[in-house]
């Protein structure tokens, strides 16, 4: 495969794990400098200093220190019309309790908010570190030495919604990257290797190139091998997406974490670790997981203008407040309200988990996603280029058409061919040779073989004489077909297809058509994408007749014939130049160059390698219907973008307002805990949203 190329001059450093997927208020470690313009873009991944179990434990610990502080509350007692008892430092356990919680629990807020001011951009952590900090002092100072209503109780509520909100959104993330870990449990901790006469149970990280290992039914392929003794079949679907099972036998390659079906099998390793297949498939999709995307910068830039917002309509508010009322407590908590309603939590969360959830979605179903802008561009695609070979076709020779005289039947022509060629290693040989077991066709014995150079072969079959060869055959024998065979013969090549013959002691029997035969598939990829309003063309080096006959066949819109790999490329600016979207499909060998070209380039039945470095989006399956399910995941995923962050930065236009006390003067007042809590739901609407993409079924499109 080539390996030297990106997909396209914007994706320039997107690729190889480099650049992480970029989530507000969360700056990655030593792993970028900070910006030096005025582009408020994160490099960060979600919660990169934090650990999910550190926020559950700190949101539980906290959550029983609040109970005893709302138990005191003098709102709370005047709500429920009781009184609690009174102990002797009883009126200090609210700053005692509040004090544990905002050192405790609030402590990952302020180092948050340190990491962001340390790169001048502050974020959620800033907003948040903010409200909690001006609570806590303005509550300690009114205890000792102002006098007045202290804010415990709405900073303790505040701090345990908070981490709850935290602890959610590092789950549901969690949650949707868990493919890979997935995919890590999918390999064996052991395997049994073969040495000499016996078998021994080793550790898997003990394996390397060429050992033998048995595979017994049921188990799971410890390493990528070639199997060199054994029958059976194996399901592939961590690399293919489908349960259907694959039957192998020797010289059949077959990958590690894939479950072998009914026959014992011996392999023979040929990669380990880092260098298989699966190990390939976890790093692209991390790769996925982490690229940047284009509406993730959109929603980096809004966070960071809310921020900004937050804190500029917070001094706002405790400005015009003091000034209106006088009172420092009313001002104080209208301000830390702002400040917390405003925080960006859920233009936080609302790209990077649609990135996990489609990367994710995509890699269970066979499609690995090099680069998010790729993928995110597909939604975009009005033109799909493909080419022809291995790619709309099987990539060789096939039996793909059959004419014969006399009452012979196509399987008897088959048989007779298949027993004259049965010894020759020519491709059109093998061809026949394969149809006739494809079919189950009995191959008759054969004697007296004869190559006949330039001209085809010939043997004895069941007493008569077989041969079979193309037009020169007929030549030399001063043979000429007639009717039936003639007529197919002229339409076969009218199509670019090969012609042979068979002759029976000297008359022509038959005429097999051979060609590279179209998928199955393709038919159905072509019309689905037509559907879909998308044009569809192909590319191919063969001839005018060849190309002019699939393209009838699939009903492609545009063909180009007679194209040299490295003039593929100049065929789709052409598409491009016409104000087109282009995606490429290729195999990423010799379409490397168009590959990159192409506004999304797709790589085509890599199978079991997954390094294409010329594509952005790669196929495992060599499944051309693969293509539309492409383009409908990425229309699903960016729309879910859209809607979360219409949702995301929609609520603050309201929720803002309403925080400052725009509403105070009828009476609708929030505390900051309400704030938290609006501020927490509209992060789990956000979540919830994302989380519908999973009903997206690819295997229906």
């Amino acid at each position: 495969m080539d390996t030297g190329h990106t997909h396209g001059e914007d994706h320039a450093g997107m690729h190889g794990g480099h650049e992480l997927a970029p989530v507000p208020g969360r700056q990655m470690e030593e792993a970028h400098p900070p910006p030096t313009s005025g582009h408020p873009e994160r490099h960060a991944t979600v919660h990169e200093h934090h650990d999910i179990e550190d926020f559950r434990r700190r949101f539980w610990v906290t959550m029983v220190l609040t109970l005893p502080v709302l138990f005191y509350a003098d709102l709370i007692q005047s709500i429920f019309h009781y009184t609690a008892p009174a102990f002797p430092g009883s009126s200090l356990m609210p700053f005692i309790l509040s004090s544990a919680i905002f050192f405790y629990g609030g402590s990952v807020f302020l180092v948050g908010a340190y990491h962001e001011l340390a790169v001048r951009l502050p974020g959620m952590m800033t907003l948040v570190s903010l409200a909690i900090t001006v609570a806590y002092v303005y509550s300690a100072l009114t205890e000792f030495l102002l006098g007045g209503m202290a804010l415990y109780w709405e900073l303790d509520t505040l701090v345990v919604i908070m981490l709850l909100g935290h602890w959610m959104e590092m789950r549901a993330v969690g949650a949707a990257r868990g493919a890979l870990a997935e995919l890590a449990r999918l390999l064996p901790d052991t395997a049994e290797l073969v040495s000499d006469d016996h078998v021994e149970a080793v550790s898997i990280d003990r394996l390397k190139a060429d050992d033998v290992v048995l595979v017994r039914p049921g188990a799971r392929i410890p390493a990528d091998g070639e199997v060199v003794q054994g029958e059976s079949s194996v399901n592939e679907a961590i690399i293919t997406g489908e349960s259907r099972l694959i039957s192998k036998s020797p010289g059949d390659q077959v990958i590690a974490g894939a479950v072998n079906g009914e026959g014992s099998l011996r392999v023979r390793v040929t990669r380990v670790g880092e260098q298989t297949a699966l190990a390939g498939i976890m790093r692209l999709v991390e790769q996925a997981q982490q690229s940047r995307s284009r509406a993730q910068v959109l929603a980096d830039r809004a966070a960071f203008y809310l921020t900004i917002v937050a804190i500029g309509a917070g001094t706002l508010t405790a400005v015009a407040w003091l000034a209106l009322t006088g009172s420092g407590a009313f001002a104080l908590e209208r301000t830390v309200t702002v400040l917390v309603i405003a925080c960006p939590h859920a233009l936080g969360l609302a790209i990077p988990l649609v990135i996990s959830i489609s990367t994710t979605l995509a890699a269970r179903s066979g499609l690995l996603v090099r680069d998010r802008l790729a993928l995110e561009k597909a939604r975009e695609v009005d033109a799909v280029v493909f080419d022809k070979t291995g790619t709309l076709t099987v990539g060789e020779q096939r039996v793909v058409g059959l004419a014969t005289v006399d009452a012979l039947s196509e399987d008897g022509t088959l048989a007779l061919a298949a027993a004259v060629e049965a010894d020759s290693e020519h491709p059109l040989a093998r061809a026949i040779v394969s149809e006739a077991a494809r079919r189950g066709v009995p191959r008759p014995a054969a004697s007296e073989f004869t190559a006949l150079p330039g001209r085809g072969a010939q043997a004895r079959v069941d007493g008569r004489l077989a041969q079979v060869g193309g037009p020169r055959l007929l030549e030399s024998l001063g043979l000429k077909p007639e009717g039936d065979l003639e007529a197919a013969a002229e339409r076969w090549g009218g199509e670019g297809k090969t012609v042979v013959y068979l002759v029976l002691d000297g008359h022509p029997q038959a005429a097999i058509a051979l060609g590279d035969a179209i998928r199955p598939e393709s038919y159905q990829a072509v019309a689905r994408l037509r559907d879909m309003g998308v044009r569809v063309a192909m590319l191919t080096g063969d001839s005018e007749d060849v190309a002019r006959w699939v393209a009838s066949e699939l009903g492609i819109d545009e063909y180009f014939a007679q194209v040299l790999p490295e003039h593929k490329s100049d065929r789709v600016r052409e598409l491009q130049k016409r104000g087109q979207v282009v995606a490429m499909v290729g195999d990423g060998v010799n379409d490397a160059p168009a590959l990159v070209t192409a506004d999304v380039g797709i790589a085509i039945g890599a199978g079991t390698d997954v390094a294409i470095e010329s594509a952005g989006i790669i196929l495992v399956k060599s499944d051309p219907r693969d293509i539309p399910r492409i383009i409908e995941l990425s229309r699903a995923s960016y729309g879910k973008m859209i809607q979360n962050l219409v949702w995301a930065t929609g609520y603050n236009v309201v929720a803002i307002p309403l925080a400052a006390g725009i509403l105070a003067p009828i009476g609708i007042v929030l505390i900051p805990a309400v704030g938290a809590l609006f501020m927490s739901a509209s992060t789990v609407i956000v979540a919830l949203n994302a989380q519908l993409l999973r009903r997206l079924n690819l295997q229906e499109v």
